[in-house]
């Protein structure tokens, strides 16, 4: 199940700097803020899965 959340963990963030490209090139400033939260909170469910993988060894 790790693979499986690793990877949804990581379209979520590559979809939120998408909404953030998006948001920059549209100049809507809610949709650009939106996608830098994404890409956070994927970011620190990747940081999730590592330490999990730590202690798993």
């Amino acid at each position: 199940m790790g693979a499986v959340d690793k990877a949804k963990n990581k379209a979520e963030e590559v979809a939120g700097k998408a909404k953030e490209k998006v948001g920059e090139a549209t100049g809507d400033k809610d949709t650009e803020a939106e996608g830098r939260k994404d890409q956070a909170k994927g970011n620190l469910k990747q940081a999730g899965e590592k330490v999990k993988d730590a202690f798993k060894d």
